[in-house]
């Protein structure tokens, strides 16, 4: 993404900021004048990807300038610390950097969609983007979407991801779950059941149908008592679970019943509203 990109999502994202005045142009900045970005939202990197960087640097220099700002007799890094860590790996003492006027709003902003729109986060940390967005800077999920070009229900699912207990999202962050496993784990309300099913899926190396499929098993009832679902009933609430992106169950009896949807947060019932208005 060129910097010319990011700058035009910024504006239209707040309108009322004028994109920065370039101080100069690209300019050689040795990598021990600079300092680490304050509010950068990417906590992990991968480092077999670091050294395939780093190589590439190596045969073909940095191609693509960072983006500072001027910190007394150094620089604060606004966007590229990947770039930055590659390149001190590849040997390099200076790297291409172009100087812009941020102040520190502007700089967490930048700094959250810019990695948000190269897609470098992990789901974890991509969904803490988002949050810090909505909470610092008031965005909306109609506007975090727009600033990085998603689609609402996309944000809403991916903010769903932090009503997960500690030890699920850091599973997630890690690798360990996909987002698969972590959307079904999110239809389980019991914390502590749902730290359970998170340890077996990692224990047993279960998929994530083999997940759904411990979930749909009946609990037992007092005898006499029938609680069995006909085939048609489940894929109905399959079919509602998938549209609908959260838990659903369904009752029926000679055409009377109801039907359940869960919703975690005050965000997910906006988003749930917000489709069932468009039904």
């Amino acid at each position: 993404m060129s910097t010319q990109r990011l700058g035009r999502g910024l504006r239209a994202l707040i309108p009322e900021i004028e994109e920065p005045e370039v101080e100069s142009g690209i300019e050689e900045i040795r990598l021990d004048l600079i300092e680490a970005n304050p509010f950068q939202p990417r906590q992990h990197f991968d480092q077999e990807k670091l050294e395939e960087l780093a190589q590439s640097i190596r045969e073909f220099g940095l191609l693509e300038p960072i983006l500072v700002r001027e910190h007394g007799e150094r620089y604060e890094l606004i966007a590229g610390e990947r770039r930055v860590r590659a390149a001190e790996l590849a040997g390099l003492e200076a790297v291409p950097a172009l100087i812009r006027n941020f102040d520190d709003l502007d700089m967490m902003k930048v700094a959250l969609v810019e990695n948000l729109q190269r897609e470098n986060l992990n789901p974890i940390e991509e969904a803490e983007g988002y949050q810090r967005l909505i909470d610092e800077f008031g965005f909306t999920q109609s506007q975090v979407a727009t600033a990085v070009g998603k689609k609402r229900p996309s944000i809403a699912n991916a903010l769903r991801l932090l009503n997960l207990g500690e030890a699920e999202r850091q599973m997630v962050q890690e690798g360990k779950l996909s987002m698969g496993h972590a959307k079904v784990l999110l239809g389980v309300s019991d914390a502590r059941k749902r730290s359970q099913l998170a340890k077996r899926v990692l224990q047993e190396d279960l998929s994530v149908r083999q997940l759904e499929d411990i979930l749909k098993k009946p609990k037992s009832v007092p005898r006499g008592t029938l609680r069995i679902k006909s085939p048609e009933l489940v894929d109905l609430e399959d079919s509602l679970q998938r549209i609908l992106g959260t838990k659903v169950s369904m009752t029926y009896r000679k055409g009377v019943g109801k039907i359940a949807i869960e919703y975690y947060s005050d965000e997910e019932l906006e988003r749930l509203l917000e489709m069932l208005r468009r039904i």
